[in-house]
Formats: structure tokens, sequence, C-alpha cells
């Protein structure tokens, strides 16, 4: 397909130069005329399964998505046995046909189905229902899961968090890293009675976790982000923990039975509760700190309250950065 197009975990970069950085598409992506439906059925008629890939040029997780995951012999074998593969452009103009007959432009595309980072990966089943996205970039560990969990119709069997936990295993520090910005348990995080202060971020994360303790040993190191974080009430939940905690709604649960309920399946996963207790975003993929850094800039200036697309947020932030004579390091 077209080199311009690229697709959650990236971000964005300005669409003005976005024309020098490029990102090639392999070959064997199929060029279609973007109606899901027929492709649903041409992928099905073939015994395979369909894979719509959102992106975008200038997308350092695209790139990564492209020249490390789709260079890897097996992951390309295997994803071109079990599905077609299908590029959006999220600034597109050319005509897509959704499942149920609606036609748009693709970046309408990509608004109506609130793609946030890029790349985005939606897999339909052979009825057009959407099997698993997948809202970033999942390095090739967790691609390889990815791709098992939908080849092989699990998410009729099996939740996908449960699915990677148990399949995409990783050399990590094996613990849980403390924060002096987390909250004491017990955890109370009930908002509903009383508006709350801050806003509030809760980290889902595992002990065999690598891309944990990145977050922890990189992320949480830049006085950026250790400025930003400042802004939030911050809580820590083990993704299949045990403990016990009042969720910002005022439910009694677990951390296990909530990160169901959220539909957690990535780890670290960060969920962002306005005062109120409503979640306004979340982050759900593999984040450099420049992009961890406007995810939590974007949430405690209340930004997402005016501008829905964090793409386009995240391009007049860098650009506000590099007027000022900052340096805007994207990977």
């Amino acid at each position: 397909m077209v080199a311009a197009l690229s697709l959650v975990a990236s971000l964005l970069v300005d669409t003005a130069s976005a024309a020098t950085h490029a990102i090639d598409i392999p070959p064997w992506f199929r060029e279609t005329f973007l109606d899901f439906r027929e492709d649903v059925r041409e992928a099905a008629k073939a015994g395979r399964r369909l894979m719509v890939y959102f992106g975008q040029d200038g997308c350092p997780y695209c790139r990564e998505l492209m020249r490390v995951n789709f260079s890897q012999k097996d992951i390309v074998e295997k994803t071109r046995r079990h599905f077609h593969a299908v590029a959006v452009n999220i600034w597109g103009d050319r005509e897509v046909t959704w499942t149920d007959g609606a036609t748009m432009s693709e970046k309408a595309f990509a608004a109506r189905l609130k793609v946030q980072f890029t790349p985005t990966l939606l897999f339909f089943d052979e009825k057009g229902a959407i099997a698993l996205r997948l809202n970033g970039y999942y390095p090739p560990h967790r691609f390889h899961a990815a791709l098992d969990y939908v080849a092989g119709k699990q998410e009729r069997k099996i939740s996908f968090a449960d699915y990677l936990a148990r399949h995409a295993r990783e050399p990590a520090s094996g613990r849980l890293h403390d924060q002096p910005f987390f909250a004491k348990p017990p955890l109370d995080l009930d908002r509903s009675r009383r508006p709350a202060a801050r806003p509030l971020a809760v980290l889902f994360e595992q002990q065999q976790c690598a891309a944990c303790d990145e977050l922890h040993q990189k992320g949480f190191a830049e006085p950026a982000v250790r400025a930003l974080i400042g802004k939030f009430d911050v809580a820590r939940l083990e993704l299949f923990g045990p403990e016990r905690l009042v969720t910002p709604q005022g439910k009694a649960t677990t951390a296990v039975r909530w990160g169901r309920e959220l539909k957690v399946a990535y780890t670290p996963t960060v969920v962002f509760f306005d005062a109120g207790g409503r979640e306004v975003f979340r982050i759900e993929a593999y984040l450099k700190p420049f992009h961890l850094a406007s995810s939590l800039d974007y949430v405690a200036s209340g930004a997402y309250r005016d501008q829905p697309s964090f793409q386009r947020y995240i391009q007049a932030r860098a650009e506000k950065i590099r007027a000022a004579g900052g340096r805007v390091d994207l990977w």
C-alpha cells in the first residue's frame, strides 16, 4: 500500500514534516477499496481474518512495528498465513466503508473509532466483529501472542489479558517497583460522593514485566514526567493481584476483578479518571518518556475536554516545545 500510510502505539508528529518521514508499508499488505464488508468476506473465503492497521507518517512506533516486528521472518509468515492486512492513514481522504455500510474518509473513520495512538490494529472475525483491538505498539513477543490469539480464535474462549499473561513471558526484574507518589493501601479511590481535588492515574503492572521495569527506570526518572505526575493522585495495582480497594465509582472490589472490568490486558496500563471518577483517557501500549509526559499533560491540563484527538494535541504540544527552543525526542 502507499508508503505514506502508517499506524496504538504511537503518537503524533508534525504533519507538515511527515512527508519527509514516510514509513514503508510491507508490499504484502493488500490494496483494496477499503470496503471492510468485502474485505472481511474475502479474508474469510481465503480461510483468513482481516487485520486493519491505522498509522501515519512520522510515527516512531509505526516505524518500530514495520522495521522490527515485520522484519522478523516468523512474524511475517504468521501474519501472511492467517490474515489479510490492510492499511489506513489516520489523516487520509480515501473513502472507507465500515461494516455497517456507513461511508466516510479515512480521517473521519479514525475519529469515529477514536484512534488515539498509532499504530492501532483491528482484528476482525469472519462475521465482521472486532475480535481484538491493539491501541499502540506491542513489542515482538507480545505481538506474536496477539497474532496467535486471533488466528486461533481464542477470543471465544479466554480474555486477551489472561492469554497474554500465559503466552508472552519475558525477561524482567520479577518485582513491582515502588514510587514515593503512589497512594498507600488500603486504596479508597471513591470520587462518587465528593469530587477530588486532582485527577487520578491508576497504574496496572505485573511483576514479570520488562516494560514496567523500563517505565520506572526511564519514564518516571524524566524531570518532565515527575513534574506532571505531581498533578495527580496515583494508585498502583498488580493486574492479577488480590488487593482490595474501592473504585472511583465507590464499588468495593479487588485489583484482579477491576482489571477485568476495565479490560486491561497490556502492562503497564495507565487509566486516567477525572475529579468525579469518570474515565477520560488511558495508555495501554509501549510508550517512550515524551509520549508518557504528553499523556499526563493531556489529562492534567484538561485539554481532553476541548480536543478529543490526542494526536492533534500532541502535535500542538511538540510544536510549542520546539518554538520555545526545546528538544522533542519522539523515540
